[in-house]
């Protein structure tokens, strides 16, 4: 039955790699022909399914989804420029920053939904190439989102797997080297981009004489957005002695803001549509299919091998596990790669591994950095890479890939160090 369900992954996992068909489509087919043939129960499927990860995405996407219709991020961008003086190089900064720091506190997935449509707004008024704000903004979206617990699915996941860790704890952890390697990143891309931020003054005029109070459409649903989203990162914060999961925090400030903001029939259709109910279902097929694995007990076979190849010494298996997830994350969907070494780092802990959090940091800078080495590294780039083809430009995977993947090395580099300075 092992081999079995190791080829049912394998396939599916293909699947998702090659994009032929949905990845949703595949790893929901991979799931249920595992329990069709016996691999694991229904009752044991449900059982592997991770429905923290699951409430703690759901509730964020209402929750962005009822904030977005206000105009909150059209006003922030403006704003932005405004403040950069619609200076191309500042503006860029400007835009990466706000990209890193939302992609931190909501998720970076959204972010890019929200940010894109405004920056080719901004970018089409002073007559700009996109392209170097919108590869920016990729990298920030991944760089952003690995500073906290909700920002990145991979954290997520892991966050949910291991209950110690607390937000306050991704927070302390891996702010900042995330911090640490924006600013880096900042630099490099203005540099290596400086002779294609340039524009003319009677066109920045333009943009100074816009209204950012205009992109605000309902102030009264805004100021309860905002309180609500408040109460919830708060909430996240509170963790370590309320105990109250971050998917129940997430859920009750969902509904709670829906109840502020009316409550309608067509409020409550509307955020419901807001939900990535694609991304739910494939997390629901990706953990079961990882069940199937656990359940034949594969997922321990790697375990044992990997500790024999380290030799259980925590050094070698954090820079190991950092580098292994940096470079399988860039050339796949981090998503299920983690899906696959969480139970197999919790193996190894079983086995004797003593102190796992260097290792578990280890998975989450490796992962959600590593989704920066190629267009198909993480959901976010490809995200952006369909809404700017929506609008005629462009990113292949070629031109992403001379500047994304040698920064995803540099920004693993520096994570090293710090990984090695700050735990080994």
């Amino acid at each position: 039955m092992g081999v079995f369900a190791a080829t049912v992954f394998v396939l599916m996992y293909a699947i998702i790699v090659s994009e032929k068909i949905h990845r949703t489509v595949a790893a929901m087919l991979g799931a249920v022909i595992m329990m069709l043939a016996g691999v694991l129960s229904i009752d044991t499927a449900l059982h592997h399914v991770d429905f923290n990860t699951l409430g703690l995405l759901t509730g964020m996407m209402i929750l962005v989804g009822i904030t977005s219709h206000t105009g909150l991020f059209d006003y922030v961008a403006i704003w932005a420029a405004k403040k950069a003086k619609a200076e191309p190089k500042k503006l860029l900064t400007y835009l990466a920053l706000i990209t890193a720091v939302f992609s931190a506190l909501l998720d970076n997935v959204t972010t890019v939904l929200l940010m894109v449509p405004v920056t080719f707004s901004i970018t089409h008024k002073l007559h700009l190439k996109p392209m170097p704000f919108l590869i920016t903004q990729i990298l920030a979206s991944n760089i952003g989102g690995t500073a906290t617990l909700i920002g990145d699915p991979p954290n997520i996941m892991i966050g949910s797997a291991v209950k110690e860790l607390t937000f306050m704890a991704f927070i302390e952890n891996l702010a900042p080297i995330a911090i640490i390697n924006m600013i880096v990143v900042i630099l490099i891309m203005e540099f290596f981009y400086r002779n294609s931020l340039k524009t003319k003054p009677e066109l920045q005029q333009e943009i100074m004489a816009m209204d950012e109070k205009e992109a605000l459409k309902d102030r009264r649903l805004l100021a309860r957005s905002l309180f609500v989203l408040g109460l919830t990162i708060l909430g996240f914060f509170t963790h370590s002695f309320t105990h109250i999961e971050s998917s129940l925090m997430a859920l009750t400030g969902a509904f709670l803001l829906l109840l502020l903001a009316g409550g309608s029939h067509h409020l409550v259709e509307s955020s419901l549509k807001s939900v990535e109910w694609a991304t739910i279902f494939f997390f629901i097929g990706l953990f079961i299919a990882v069940g199937g694995l656990i359940e034949t007990g594969i997922i321990g076979e790697l375990a044992k091998k990997a500790v024999e190849i380290t030799g259980g010494d925590v050094t070698a298996t954090s820079l190991l596990v950092l580098w292994l997830s940096a470079i399988v994350s860039s050339v796949l969907d981090n998503i299920p790669f983690v899906a696959t070494m969480i139970p197999l780092i919790q193996n190894m802990g079983a086995m004797g591994v003593a102190n796992l959090d260097p290792i578990w940091w280890s998975l989450a800078l490796g992962a959600c950095l590593g989704g920066n080495g190629t267009l198909v590294g993480a959901s976010a780039n490809l995200i952006v890479a369909g809404l700017a083809a929506d609008r005629g430009v462009k990113i292949t995977f070629i031109n992403y890939f001379k500047v994304g993947f040698p920064i995803m090395l540099l920004t693993i580099l520096l994570s090293t160090v710090y990984v090695y300075l700050r735990y080994l």
